[in-house]
This record gives structure tokens, sequence and C-alpha cells, in this order.
């Protein structure tokens, strides 16, 4: 005759404690996970904090050597400055793309023994390198005359004033929000674009 088996019943406290155990392990997980993405957005903002510099370099150093008064080609020097070919983001930089670098063309304004940069409004620009030249042979500090070039990044827009870019997070589960800090190099022009370059003795003296 087989032996009659006792019943099994499940402690509740077994069932307790593992319930405990699996939302201790929700809430530390959550926790890694905050931590880990929370690292990669900080690592993320730092590269680019630190690559918008580089951009406006780039951009000011080639739109000095650049024409100016060519579409075109200054749509190429915001496109080479986020290191693209064509138009869109800069790499691991969303929302920055070339849309975000701003070159201004600036005087050197003189008011007695003092100087200071101004910009020169589009409107008011030479119509070629070339009658920038001549103007800045007749006058170094008039109004028509680009010594300076400088460039930013700024949001997209007409405005005067150059409004920093808000930044945008990776993943929306980390809440992040500053805006990045105006990155700006201003460098001296050069040909701006002017056939053959400057002349080597452009005031005849020689």
């Amino acid at each position: 005759m087989s032996a009659i088996k006792p019943l099994s019943f499940s402690h509740p406290a077994g069932r307790k404690q593992r319930g405990v155990t699996a939302v201790e392990f929700s809430l530390l997980a959550l926790l890694f996970f905050l931590i880990f993405f929370g690292a990669i957005e900080v690592a993320r903002a730092m590269y680019i904090c630190n690559t918008l510099q580089e951009v406006t370099r780039r951009a000011a150093a080639l739109a000095a050597k650049a024409d100016f008064s060519n579409a075109s080609a200054m749509q190429h020097v915001r496109e080479q400055a986020v290191l693209r070919d064509s138009p869109g983001y800069l790499a691991f930089a969303q929302p920055v793309t070339d849309a975000h670098v701003r070159i201004d063309f600036l005087q050197i304004q003189r008011t007695g023994k003092d100087l200071s940069m101004v910009q020169i409004p589009q409107a008011s620009l030479p119509a070629s390198p070339a009658e920038n030249h001549v103007n800045c042979l007749k006058d170094p500090y008039g109004s028509n005359c680009i010594r300076l070039v400088r460039a930013s990044v700024c949001k997209p827009g007409d405005g005067a004033e150059c409004q920093p870019v808000p930044y945008q997070p990776l993943l929306s589960l980390i809440p992040v929000s500053f805006k990045l800090p105006l990155s700006r190099t201003i460098v001296n022009a050069e040909t701006l674009g002017m056939p053959g370059g400057l002349p080597a003795d452009p005031c005849g003296c020689k």
C-alpha cells in the first residue's frame, strides 16, 4: 500500500520575500540606468560645448577666404564648418546644423584714438570682393570696408542678436534643460574670395 504524500502549501512569508526582492531590484535597476544615461548626457554635453568652438574656428577661417557675395560659397563654408559636405546635423550634436552657423562681416570704426568692431549690415556689404578691396584702399576705417570676419553658433533667424541654442537631450528620460554657450571666433579678413588673391603691393608703392 503506497504512502499518502502530505499536501504542500506555499508559505505566505516566502511569497512576500520574493515580492520585496522584485521591488528592490526594480528600484536599483532604475537608479542604475538613470546614473548610466545621465553620465552619457553629461559627456555628450561636454563634447558639444567643446566642438562648437572648433565649428566657429573653422567657419571663420574658411569665410575669411570665401566670396561673401556668393551665397553658394557661403553655404559651403557653413557645411564644412559642421564637418559635412551637405546640409545637416553636426555629428552627435543635435539640434546643431549648418543653419546654426552665423557669419558676420565687421568694419573697424575709429573714433578719435579709439578703435571698435562694428557689424556691417547685410544690405551695406560691398557688391564683390574686388569692390571691398577698393573701399579698404580708400578708407580702411570706412563703413563699407570689411576688415574682420566673425563666426558664431546661434539659433537660426534674422535677429540682430545671436541667441544661444537650447540643448537637446539624447533621451527624454533625462530631464536636461540649458542653453549651449555662445561660441564665437573673430579673424582678420583675408582674400574674401578675390580672384587671384590680394595684390602683393595694393597701394602701388613699389
